[in-house]
């Protein structure tokens, strides 16, 4: 594989194909995210991306899925797109689920039935930051859309046909506006109603703009106990028709896999006995991007 520079890719694809299509992010601004700083937004070329996929049918045989890497794949060029996703059906016939990082601007610029093409051709799954639900914060951080836009755009995923998994990132509102960050949270998430959630707890990467924020007393982190807090009532705040809320990541104090709305108060009393130290969390040092 003709891999470059740091790739990331969901938990869930721990054992998916890594098709490297693009490299870096599109947008590339958030405050918080150090990933690709050091690449140059380019989509790879065809004749490189479709060596992959020999290789894949070689060597890859017994996964069947595949994660089309980097940051938000859904940009590249319908025609483009359509002629890997053929490809990869074509080469690769036993690939059942095909994933994909997408942000509002790369939904935006595919219409619907371009949408509904690319469920057609294999991708099932869709993974979106929303990252805050609050106006001000996404501003904060430099996410490039507001709370309506992240609805809207969510929204047209799931009609589209594809399942979608909704990135929140716990911490990012401070002591000052955590309330206000969960609260918004929840309900940007009940009105898209994704088919996951997963919530990762704010670390910060030496770097980038939030951290050099932080280093001049600019940005308050929370205590393990605010994180806790913050993320029972994100939860609260979030009702879902039949959904996942994952909070399971390496960065998370305490291990949460709930279904939601059938698991919701089963969580909460979960959340409510480690904030009582009857629940061990993680400790530091075991946390982890």
């Amino acid at each position: 594989m003709h891999y470059e520079g740091m790739m990331i890719r969901p938990p869930s694809e721990a054992n998916s194909i890594l098709l490297q299509v693009t490299l870096g992010c599109s947008h590339n601004k958030c405050t918080f995210c150090g990933t690709f700083r050091e690449k140059r937004f380019n989509i790879k070329k065809d004749d490189v991306i479709f060596e992959d996929i020999e290789f894949a049918r070689e060597y890859c045989t017994r996964q069947n899925r595949l994660f089309i890497c980097d940051g938000d794949a859904m940009i590249v060029p319908q025609k483009r797109l359509v002629k890997i996703l053929k490809r990869i059906k074509d080469r690769l016939p036993w690939v059942k689920r095909v994933g994909l990082y997408a942000n509002t601007k790369g939904i935006g610029m595919k219409t619907d039935d371009q949408l509904k093409e690319l469920n057609k051709l294999g991708v099932t799954l869709v993974y979106m930051g929303l990252e805050s639900g609050d106006d001000q914060i996404l501003k904060d951080i430099r996410k490039g859309a507001n709370s309506a836009k992240m609805i809207k755009m969510g929204k047209r995923i799931k009609k589209a046909g594809m399942q979608l998994s909704v990135t929140v990132l716990v911490g990012l509102g401070e002591k000052l506006k955590s309330r206000q960050h969960a609260q918004e949270t929840g309900r940007v998430l009940s009105a898209i109603d994704p088919d996951f959630v997963g919530a990762l707890s704010l670390m910060l990467v030496p770097g980038t703009e939030l951290n050099d924020q932080y280093e001049k007393g600019d940005f308050e982190l929370l205590s393990p106990e605010e994180m806790l807090e913050e993320l029972g009532l994100m939860i609260s705040s979030t009702n879902l028709t039949n959904g996942l809320f994952h909070a399971n990541h390496a960065s998370n104090y305490l291990p949460i896999r709930a279904k939601l709305p059938q698991e919701k108060e089963k969580t909460l009393e979960l959340i409510s006995q480690a904030l009582k130290g009857k629940v061990e969390l993680k400790p530091e040092f075991m946390r982890a991007l």
